[in-house]
């Protein structure tokens, strides 16, 4: 079953209270990580042995993740110190009303169980209705406050028969194609040059100012302009999957893009800012959560190959044409023949 995050912002009158409790559950997991690495070895512990100002519950709940963190880092070779303020409660521990959220903190040197006010959509009413809830974390983001919280959800794979390949590339960001015959490009791949170069520009004239901690607001506005494009960009694709009846979706493995993109000079720095894998990570969680798989495949001359005869030819800017006559936009060609690629392993599946 897909784990889904669902986000619920929260209004608490005592900021400065969940700042201690963030701020005490982070160095207890510290803490205990530290210890462990010094003994090698990470001791059976309960909340009665952890000196910490956190409720038992919590305290249980910042044992199982420094448990973690120590597994992890044997493994890596190195331990890692966390500096986020972070407050992790279990679905054991916590409550959800209408326009509520209930968890215990620490108040006055006892646990105590506290409300807070939270605006809760319809929408995510609906989703935390329809599976197991998980764990609670606690954040603050830009000022605001708010509960994430992981739930199990189970998801019926769907009954449809076609497939769709897509390409991903920078002028057009995602190409899709489908075994029913729709084609459909996504996103404005001129628009997101435009803001790169933008923002590129501001960060260049605030450097001369010497004003560092502007360059981390623009930075991070880049950010959140790209997460939000890849959002809106994988949410258009998995809707025309859904409408189309589509069962697997295949996209290329982007462990080698930037060797198989072409791409000009101008574009290299466009190709190492992109996040062809965060943009890939969402089509995948969209596309699971309404049932469809999704499957890597190898892209190699993907965008050479003509479709109808076989034969490989390079593309003369956008369009591709072939001796066969054969005539397309390129990043067509390259889902066309995504679509048609046998999976990593091997085995094929028909398109």
């Amino acid at each position: 079953m897909p784990t889904v995050t669902v986000q619920i912002r929260i209004f608490p009158n005592d900021v400065s209270l969940l700042k201690e409790m963030g701020n005490e559950y982070i160095q207890t997991v510290n803490l205990l990580t530290e210890q462990a690495e010094a003994s090698g070895t990470f001791p059976k512990i309960t909340s009665k042995d952890v000196d910490a100002k956190l409720p038992s519950a919590v305290k249980n709940q910042a044992i199982r993740d420094a448990r973690s963190i120590h597994k992890k880092a044997k493994k890596q070779g190195k331990r890692p110190v966390l500096k986020r303020r972070a407050y992790y409660v279990n679905n054991q521990n916590y409550s959800l009303g209408d326009k509520s959220v209930a968890f215990p903190v620490m108040l006055d040197g006892k646990a105590q169980r506290v409300q807070i006010p939270a605006y809760i959509t319809e929408r995510e009413q609906h989703v935390l209705s329809s599976g197991k809830l998980g764990l609670l974390k606690l954040v603050e983001k830009s000022g605001k406050w708010y509960v994430q919280i992981s739930m199990k959800k189970k998801i019926e794979p769907t009954t449809g028969e076609a497939m769709m390949g897509i390409d991903l590339g920078l002028k057009v960001p995602a190409v899709v194609v489908t075994s029913t015959g729709k084609t459909k490009f996504v996103g404005n791949g001129r628009q997101n040059k435009y803001m790169r170069r933008k923002y590129k520009e501001r960060r260049r004239k605030l450097g001369k100012l010497k004003k560092l901690s502007a360059i981390r607001k623009q930075e991070h506005k880049e950010h959140r302009y790209i997460q939000d494009q890849n959002h809106k960009i994988s949410r258009k694709i998995v809707n025309m999957a859904i409408e189309e009846q589509v069962s697997v979706m295949k996209m290329e493995k982007l462990t080698n893009i930037r060797q198989t993109t072409r791409t000009s000079r101008k574009n290299a720095k466009n190709l190492h800012n992109w996040t062809f894998y965060q943009l890939q990570k969402f089509i995948a969680y969209k596309a699971d959560l309404a049932g469809i798989k999704v499957i890597e495949v190898n892209p190699a001359y993907t965008s050479q190959t003509c479709p109808n005869c076989g034969k490989r030819n390079k593309a003369m800017d956008r369009t591709y044409l072939c001796s066969c006559g054969y005539r397309a936009h390129r990043d067509r060609v390259g889902a066309i023949n995504i679509l048609r690629q046998p999976v990593i392993d091997g085995n094929s599946l028909s398109a």
